[in-house]
């Protein structure tokens, strides 16, 4: 089976080029199981940013978060990546996963 590619919604690939070497290593590792039809070795459902958004948690000396959506046949979307401050996902980044959730069908609706 070959890798889905992946489609980097907002921002989503800036943020992660930003996260350190070391937390970036293990966001890109998780990704490929995820673009190889594999789960992620720490994951979760994100249902309250979309239907089949799921975040892979990557604990480093920080706590990073990557929300994406692999569902669909063409491709893995990568809707946001973010470092966790606090115990609970923050509003903020909940909404900006909302927003790129809903880029992510407009463009796929533009697709068809």
């Amino acid at each position: 089976m070959t890798d889905k590619p992946i489609n980097w919604i907002g921002s989503s690939l800036e943020d992660i080029s930003s996260f350190p070497e070391n937390t970036r290593r293990k966001a890109g590792f998780q990704l490929r199981l995820v673009q190889r039809g594999e789960e992620p070795t720490d994951c979760k459902a994100m249902s309250v940013v979309g239907v089949g958004v799921k975040e892979i948690r990557i604990r480093t000396e920080d706590a990073y978060r990557v929300f994406y959506v692999a569902k669909f046949e063409e491709a893995v979307y990568v809707l946001h990546a973010f470092q966790k401050k606090t115990q609970k996902t923050s509003k903020m980044d909940i909404e900006i996963g909302q927003r790129r959730y809903q880029q992510m069908l407009q463009y796929r609706k533009s697709k068809e």
